[in-house]
């Protein structure tokens, strides 16, 4: 009986020791909107997101790969509804935070169907509204200063942060993809720079690529609308950021990419 006793303490000593290494792990958080994350592909839409492609890249026994991406949500957004915060408290000293926000960026601040828009550029004008949606009054910001939010608390809890501007959407203009580089590509380089973030350039890299490919090989990509990608344009996306997080060189997650 006294065996049985020990054998069972040492079980659960080796079962507490094992889930403190996974807390102990470090973590690649991955937020933004349904470009990162769409519903994995449920349904009859088959609309893809690149960061649910990113975790085989990674070696998950050294680190832990969280998407917490969300269809339809803004810089702005994915902070009131309290989905940053649960994030933050739990952020520690040699998680990685990945983010791209814009493109849901751009809508009406206080709109009945929505209310997810925040105000153009970086700079800290503030506009007092409301919040038809959530039903309550709301001071809103820029997208910069939500994306200084971002950055600025993330690197308090000693974590590193990453600021990715927006993948372009599939529209052509005389051969060329179209990109934000007077907005949202612009505001994100801006402000990681200004904050010292690490900064990938989405909307350019993927742009050039696609313009390499040719317009009619990447239309498929965009079964739907000219915005969300399917299978094959997330993984590619995915594939592009994976190679630019090497470029970074960044030490904590160079040991760890496969």
């Amino acid at each position: 009986m006294k065996k049985i006793h020990l054998l069972f303490v040492a079980i659960i000593l080796m079962a507490s020791s094992f889930m403190l290494l996974q807390d102990q792990k470090p973590v690649f958080f991955i937020i933004g909107d349904s470009t990162v994350r769409n519903g994995d592909g449920t349904g009859k839409s088959q609309q893809w997101g690149w960061g649910s492609f990113i975790e085989p890249y990674f070696d998950t026994s050294k680190i832990k790969v969280e998407n917490h991406a969300i269809g339809g949500r803004s810089s702005r957004t994915f902070i009131t509804e309290g989905r940053w915060e649960k994030i933050t408290s739990r952020l520690k000293k040699g998680d990685v935070v990945i983010m791209q926000f814009g493109h849901n960026d751009s809508g009406p601040l206080d709109d009945t169907s929505r209310a997810r828009g925040s105000i153009r550029g970086i700079g800290n004008d503030s506009s007092n509204i409301y919040n038809p949606i959530r039903k309550v009054n709301e001071t809103v910001y820029t997208y910069g200063w939500y994306m200084r939010k971002y950055i600025r608390e993330t690197k308090l809890a000693g974590a590193i942060a990453i600021v990715c501007s927006p993948i372009p959407r599939n529209d052509w203009k005389e051969g060329k993809v179209m990109r934000s580089t007077e907005s949202y590509a612009k505001w994100a380089r801006e402000v990681a720079e200004s904050e010292g973030a690490y900064f990938i350039d989405l909307n350019d890299i993927v742009a050039s690529e696609y313009e390499k490919m040719g317009k009619e090989a990447v239309t498929p990509f965009f079964p739907i609308d000219h915005t969300h990608t399917n299978l094959e344009g997330a993984k590619l996306n995915a594939d592009i950021v994976v190679k630019k997080l090497v470029a970074l060189k960044i030490k904590a997650l160079a040991k760890n990419l496969n």
